[in-house]
């Protein structure tokens, strides 16, 4: 009979398992495409387990108490008056104390290897990536092609990406959960973050910090592929019929939902400089700094002719 209570117990728990892990079809964190996603893969593991030494054995140990100390049983020793053991004192704080220590020296070792900011060692030249967010919607610049897109980002493997990130509108957060860490993308500011993709696949990427209404439709397709094919998508983005200048930008800042991709044969020079000047910089860099210089000149020359074009009309 208690066979049989045990086998059904087992049933009703693996049901329920898999009741509630149904809705986890895509376990992203635990199928990394990268190196920076392997090392947060490890990282969650290791802490994992480390923590498990606790939890598993205290779990059993308040079933197997409550079986064997059950008011039923007169087999068990009664002691009304216990009420401290030096013993379990220590192990109880002992363990514990050794699994933080370890836990927190494997998350500082951690912490600094991961650093967003530190560029990926590789003979590969890395591929320079501006990212800009919208309501509600990525857009990506390519400085050195001079192409840009919306909601959707191309990218080498093999090859390290370096980001620069930044927000057009209120704060989001920049994540590609196959292929590692997230950052924060904020008005003003320009962060960056450098990725690597070790093979071909297509991986979603997502803004993980609620923005607003249109917040759940601000997904891209990261397309991971061969230096060939993303030659041909260079190409094939350059022939697009539009280009990026001021004039499209105005609209494509204009908040929308589910924004389909677009492609952009050009893109105006500095843009992203400028969308991060907007905002007014809280860490210039000396190019923006330049641009600022080179902004102002040119409304200073923009005066000059204004007024020059005024005398002689007056003249006239």
């Amino acid at each position: 009979m208690k066979k049989k209570t045990c086998l059904s117990l087992m049933k009703a728990s693996g049901l329920l398992a898999a009741l509630f892990l149904s809705g986890c079809d895509d376990w992203v964190l635990m199928d990394p495409k990268g190196p920076i996603g392997q090392s947060g893969k490890s990282l969650i593991l290791t802490a994992t387990w480390l923590m498990l030494i606790v939890v598993v054995p205290v779990i059993i140990m308040t079933l197997v108490f409550a079986w064997k100390y059950r008011a039923s049983n007169k087999n068990a020793t009664y002691a009304p008056k216990w009420a401290h053991s030096h013993a379990i004192e220590v192990v109880v704080w002992f363990i514990p104390c050794v699994i933080i220590g370890v836990l927190a020296l494997i998350t500082w070792k951690t912490t600094h290897e991961l650093d967003p900011y530190k560029p990926l060692e590789s003979e590969v030249k890395p591929l320079h990536v501006q990212v800009v967010a919208l309501d509600w919607k990525w857009l990506f610049i390519y400085p050195e092609q001079n192409i840009a897109s919306v909601n959707e980002l191309a990218i080498p493997t093999g090859t390290p990406i370096a980001f620069d990130i930044t927000s057009a509108s209120v704060m989001n957060a920049f994540f590609i959960p196959q292929l590692g860490s997230q950052i924060y993308a904020m008005a003003g500011m320009n962060t960056k973050l450098h990725l690597l993709a070790d093979e071909p696949g297509t991986y979603m990427g997502m803004s993980a910090n609620y923005s607003g209404s249109g917040f759940s439709g601000m997904k891209f397709d990261t397309l991971a592929m061969s230096t060939t094919d993303f030659n041909a998508w260079v190409e094939k983005v350059k022939a697009a019929p539009q280009p990026l200048e001021k004039e499209q930008y105005t609209e494509l800042v204009k908040p929308s939902e589910a924004n389909p991709v677009a492609h952009f044969s050009s893109v105006e020079s500095n843009l992203y400089q400028s969308i991060l000047n907007s905002y007014g910089s809280y860490c210039q860099s000396p190019s923006a700094t330049a641009l600022n210089s080179h902004e102002a000149l040119n409304s200073k020359a923009g005066d000059e002719a204004q007024q020059v074009s005024m005398n002689v009309a007056s003249e006239e």
